[in-house]
């Protein structure tokens, strides 16, 4: 970054000169700090309203070397949306390009901008008759360019898949300011390299995003919820096999749940409606969704019968309405709030193959021991192989009793995570956070791609200086 220049008084006039005050919003501050309050960034926060504005912003800091750090929602957890310190860059915020340009539901297609946030997006899709089945928690406040840059899963990729599935087509500005306008709506394609797919989970390195076609996908007819507890890990596995045996691509949610997030729900005040008179050690929430003339509700009851002769439930709840299918997934939605107000010492957005699972969770416990005494939220969604294994402090500490410990136990819990054939990101991206991560876990091969593709793409390097890859 020491090659880069800061914004300078000019600089930031030049730009007033060729964009209208629209573009320079007053309320910045949440823009320089990410969700968690862990880090704060810098910069002149720029907000451009069209494509043609964006490409005006690069093509200026490409010529006075002036950094650029995408910003969309700004609830990454990685900070790879803000940039804490080297020259002050330019924070383009995408908040201003919003629209949604089209939808298109005989296609099952829908091209919305890259500053419209998700739940804008679902109600839209749901207006035309349609669903986007990308769903997560800030899903208030993210915004489709941000969740394509980081690759987003959420609760449906078991059967819709992440971000990139749902994607057919990109409108790119990249780091020289020429417009890549590949918003196709074909699903067949094969005219050389996808850079859709190369742009995708790229993290704003590689080109800034601006618009998307999506695949829209029908609304179930029936769905239904149910919160099954589950003998452990293991049994939690084998029941999502049967659920497959039995309702197939029906299965769009299976996500884990240990008691440690009920009683954290408790610690904490969360409001939830309880479930169960004492929660289970493990339980495992199930949504399914099915065509016309199919009961969900009868099909779940059927598959708990299954497992509870097969011995891989002790209980369960069904959702008999939507207001109970709501206070089910309230519980699960609602554990990363009762975690921030815990406070975590080290949080891992891990994957690892769903047979190393059980024995990843025998192990870890193992691990942390030799560091100190935690207490460990592990949810996540099993169903994709993600876990969420988020180490805290016991009552009566705090996590600043243990910034000293952070460090052993990140490293602990990956190289355990790698040595069984996993990933030390799973959804969340590498951002700025994990960049030594990277550097210690992945193939050097890929590593040496990576670098070629960025010097090729971005060889002055302005485009979110400092993630992903190091400066």
């Amino acid at each position: 970054m020491t090659d880069l220049t800061p914004v300078s008084p000019a600089f930031e006039a030049e730009l007033r000169a060729a964009l209208p005050a629209a573009a320079f919003p007053a309320d910045t501050a949440a823009m320089l700090e990410e969700p968690r309050g862990r880090w704060h960034g810098t910069g002149l926060v720029v907000a451009p309203g069209t494509t043609d504005e964006v490409a005006t912003v690069v093509r200026a800091c490409a010529a006075a070397r002036v950094g650029i750090v995408p910003h969309g929602g700004g609830t990454g957890l990685v900070g790879g949306q803000l940039l804490s310190d080297g020259p002050a860059p330019v924070v383009l915020s995408l908040r201003r390009m919003a629209a949604i340009r089209s939808v298109l539901p005989s296609e099952n297609v829908m091209v919305a901008e890259a500053g419209a946030v998700l739940a804008d997006i679902q109600a839209a899709a749901r207006d035309a008759g349609r669903m986007f089945a990308l769903s997560l928690a800030s899903e208030g406040s993210a915004r489709i360019g941000g969740l394509l840059a980081t690759n987003a899963g959420g609760t449906n990729v078991l059967r819709y898949g992440n971000a990139r599935v749902q994607c057919l087509g990109l409108e790119v500005v990249w780091a020289d300011g020429t417009v890549w306008t590949g918003l196709t709506r074909l699903r067949k394609d094969n005219t050389g390299y996808d850079l859709r797919d190369l742009v995708i989970g790229s993290e704003g390195t590689l080109g800034i995003i601006t618009a998307a076609a999506l695949k829209l996908s029908p609304i179930p007819a029936g769905q239904g919820t149910a919160l099954l507890a589950v003998a452990g890990p293991r049994a939690a596995l084998d029941l999502l096999a049967l659920a497959g045996d039995r309702l197939g691509e029906a299965v769009s949610g299976f996500e884990l749940i240990h008691r440690q997030g009920f009683d954290f729900l408790d610690e904490t005040g969360v409001a939830y409606r309880r479930p169960f008179d004492q929660a289970p050690d493990w339980s495992v929430l199930i949504e399914i969704g099915l065509p016309a003339g199919l009961d969900p509700t009868g099909a779940l009851e059927t598959l708990f019968e299954a497992a509870l002769e097969a011995g891989l439930v002790n209980d369960g709840v069904i959702a008999a309405s939507q207001a109970q299918r709501r206070d089910l997934w309230d519980i699960r939605e609602n554990i990363p709030e009762a975690n921030r107000r815990i406070g975590s010492v080290s949080s891992h957005d891990i994957s690892l193959p769903l047979g190393a699972i059980p024995e990843f969770l025998d192990r870890a416990p193992g691990v942390l021991a030799r560091i100190g005494d935690f207490r460990v939220n592990c949810f996540g969604h099993l169903g994709d192989g993600n876990l969420h294994y988020n180490v805290f402090p016991q009552p009566g500490r705090t996590r600043a009793d243990h910034l000293d410990d952070r460090d052993a136990i990140k490293r602990g819990i990956h190289d355990l995570v790698h040595a069984m054939d996993g990933s030390v990101s799973a959804e969340h991206g590498i951002g700025r956070l994990k960049v030594d991560d990277l550097e210690r876990y992945a193939d050097p091969a890929k590593l040496a791609v990576m670098r070629t593709i960025k010097a090729a793409l971005d060889p002055a390097g302005i485009l979110n200086p400092g993630a992903v890859l190091r400066e």
